[in-house]
């Protein structure tokens, strides 16, 4: 009788596996029987772009356009067909949704995806079909001015995270366009630069979210990167698009570059582009129009490759315009507003509570000076990356009077002056970094007279924008000078830091008892912040990238390899990246991958592996308790890293491999258990080309961060 159900479950998989591949066989003949009904010219013209965000359809035949939009932070407001102008639509306020970072310091793949639903929804009422997001370059260094809308420094994390934003927007019939394909880790160059990876770091850290996206959440589109890839555009990089992508990982969809990434014709359609776009005409001239049609005449692109893509794009369009039972979508609701919520108050991140000052007790606090220009800046918009014409964005000003307001009298003082814009030059943006102190004397005025100050600093979305990179870590606006004048007359100061990036608080650090890492968190950021600040959220965010002492202790930068030489960037730390590298040279950081602090406390007890050896294709399964010896309810993110003992290769000090994160009530113990596939143990080897599991031991380490390792446990792999 034990034997009934494995086989009922074994027949009912076959059944469903068979159905799928009857369907897909199905829709397969089909796209072929159109693809026969087409001219060539006719199919050239689906293979670039005919507007900023749109690609040729056929109408003979019933193919619609394939319509595009921005992005990773809510889909941006309606522009015009042939330029950026807005067009004045009062209909495309959208859900400001949180930034990359943020996301990913939730550790919570569940509120990726809810940020996917949220993004395939709001496209649906715009009729999008393809959303250009995620992003998830891996965050190599800390200037990058993409890091914001980037997810982490880890590919296992960036990969659980991207497979479930993947699922999330295609779970709406709108087609996710993971970016950018691949090794775009800097915006200073990012159209010029050639990055020099080895194979064995670009499997183990710079293409493995794009593996999972791909081959776990079946995204429908890739977009390639703007750099070169050891000596080739990304557009039109064979290994990347063709033998990786496409064969490898058997991706069904189609690759589309960035606006103006392509630079070749006939390298580009061969190596596996399907999709130009680019930001202006004339289109007839693009490489993938008049110019690939003459190369297919002359036999240099055959007509096959160009069916290939245009089946890839009808295959793309079969999962989302042109599906049936397609959902109609919806814009801006209240349930769109809570999901925003929901990531941004689990991405806020408590980095010191010395004093123990935070949770602030509501109705024992009288008086509340709000300090600082990102108290009431808004983030939905600013610099060159893809905003959001935001339905409403809640401030901290405004989250703060609405959850202590009714106690306390709250008075604000600008503290600094943001003067610093994206579009301008060097020399028009001079000055920036050097303090108010007309602003700063009348901050410290108003402080003196409350019982607490919150001062909000930071950065924004013009400091911290697509186009350019940072040039230090240093905080802007003279803020350090603010944060020391406010914070010697008020001893009851909480700092509240407001960027998407790693900055350098050593001085904040040292000095103040009481920080709080806020984001570009969105339209509910205010109520977020102010809800985490009284206690009623428990604060459950954890770093996803470490923040460096100085940036020299950054390996781009140790390294010389920052931002390259004659416009190629070699990456000479291989995969000793973030943490990787911090622990591996014994680098001490200033706050180190997976770090955050609760109101509450954990202690870990019982950590065990359900075996003590495993061979290859073995699942690891270890458990643990972990308690809440505290008196809060609270979250914890256990984090499981994993060490090879005396390995024959170089190896980091430790590796992630696996990460929960649970709620537990006061003075409770939960039972934690996670599986490691032992395959997803292997290494790289770039002589034989394959994965290499080594045999040996091995250690699980479990960690509420990179550096602070709680139970140890050993396990054996045999051959």
């Amino acid at each position: 009788m034990k034997y009934i159900i494995p086989c009922a479950i074994v027949l009912f998989l076959s059944v469903n596996v068979f159905a799928q591949n009857k369907k897909e066989t199905a829709l397969q003949i089909k796209i072929n029987s159109i693809v026969k009904k087409m001219t060539l010219e006719e199919k050239v013209n689906m293979l670039h772009g005919n507007a900023l965000f749109s690609s040729g359809g056929v109408p003979r035949l019933g193919i619609p356009e394939l319509t595009c939009d921005d992005g990773p932070l809510g889909v941006r407001e309606e522009i015009k067909r042939f330029d950026w102008a807005s067009a004045n639509w009062t209909t495309d306020s959208a859900t400001f949704l949180p930034n990359g970072s943020a996301i990913a310091a939730t550790w919570n793949p569940a509120l990726a995806n809810k940020y996917g639903v949220v993004i395939g929804e709001e496209a649906n009422a715009r009729k999008k079909i393809v959303m250009l997001a995620p992003a998830f370059n891996i965050c190599r260094m800390p200037l990058c001015g993409r890091t914001y809308e980037y997810y982490s420094e880890d590919p296992y994390l960036n990969s659980q995270l991207a497979i479930q934003s993947v699922r999330g927007i295609q779970s709406q019939h709108v087609a996710a366009c993971i970016k950018h394909f691949a090794a775009n880790n800097q915006e200073l160059h990012r159209d010029s630069v050639n990055t020099l990876v080895d194979e064995r770091a670009l499997r183990e850290i710079y293409l493995p979210a794009f593996k999972a996206a791909v081959q776990q959440g079946n995204a429908y589109t890739v977009m390639s990167a703007y750099n070169k890839v050891n000596g080739y555009w990304c557009s039109e990089n064979d290994f990347l698009l063709n033998k990786v992508l496409k064969n490898e990982w058997g991706f069904k969809g189609a690759v589309m570059s960035d606006w103006a990434g392509t630079h070749h014709t006939v390298a580009a359609a061969n190596s596996g582009l399907d999709i130009e776009m680019g930001s202006s005409g004339p289109y007839e001239q693009w490489y993938f129009a008049k110019p690939l049609l003459e190369a297919v005449r002359s036999g240099q692109v055959s007509e096959k490759t160009i069916d290939e893509k245009v089946r890839r794009i009808l295959w793309l369009m079969y999962q989302t315009s042109m599906s049936a039972n397609h959902p109609k979508g919806s814009i801006a609701t209240p349930a769109h507003a809570k999901a925003a919520y929901d990531i941004a108050s689990e991405s806020i991140i408590l980095l010191k509570n010395d004093a123990h000052l935070l949770p602030l007790k509501e109705g024992n606090i009288k008086s509340i000076a709000v300090i600082g220009d990102n108290a009431t800046r808004t983030f939905a918009l600013g610099g060159y990356g893809a905003g959001v014409k935001a339905k409403h964005e809640i401030t901290a000003l405004e989250g703060i009077k609405s959850r202590f307001g009714k106690t306390a009298s709250i008075s604000f003082a600008q503290g600094y002056r943001a003067n610093y814009l994206a579009s301008n030059t060097d020399a028009q943006n001079r000055g920036y970094d050097q303090p108010d102190q007309k602003l700063i004397d009348e901050a410290v005025a108003l402080a003196k007279t409350t019982e607490v100050a919150i001062l909000c600093i930071g950065s924004n979305r013009e400091y911290e924008s697509e186009g350019h990179d940072r040039k230090n870590l240093d905080l802007p606006f003279g803020e350090q000078a603010l944060v020391n004048a406010v914070s010697a007359v008020n001893p009851n100061t909480v700092i509240v830091i407001m960027a998407g990036a790693p900055y350098d608080l050593k001085e904040i650090k040292k000095s103040n008892h009481t920080i709080v890492w806020s984001w570009f968190n969105g339209s509910e950021a205010g109520d977020a912040l102010a809800d985490v600040l009284k206690g009623a959220v428990n604060p459950s965010g954890r770093l996803p990238f470490t923040f460096p002492v100085s940036l020299k202790d950054s390996p781009a930068s140790t390294l010389e390899t920052y931002p390259g030489k004659d416009l190629t960037a070699d990456y000479k730390e291989g995969i000793m990246v973030g943490y990787r590298w911090y622990d591996t040279k014994n680098i001490d950081p200033l706050y180190c991958f997976g770090y955050g602090l609760s109101y509450t406390n954990f202690t870990y007890t019982g950590l065990a592996t359900n075996k003590k050896a495993y061979k290859p294709g073995d699942k690891i399964l270890v458990s643990l308790k972990v308690k809440n010896s505290g008196t809060l309810a609270g979250k914890e993110v256990i984090q499981l890293y994993i060490s090879k003992t005396n390995s024959v290769v170089l190896r980091p000090e430790k590796e992630l491999k696996a990460f929960k994160k649970i709620m537990i009530a006061p003075a409770e113990t939960a039972a934690v258990s996670m599986n490691i596939d032992v395959k997803d143990l292997a290494y790289f080897d770039s002589k034989s080309h394959k994965w290499i599991v080594e045999p040996g031991q091995y250690k699980v380490l479990a960690a509420s961060s990179s550096k602070t390792i709680r139970q140890v446990a050993s396990f054996q792999i045999s051959r």
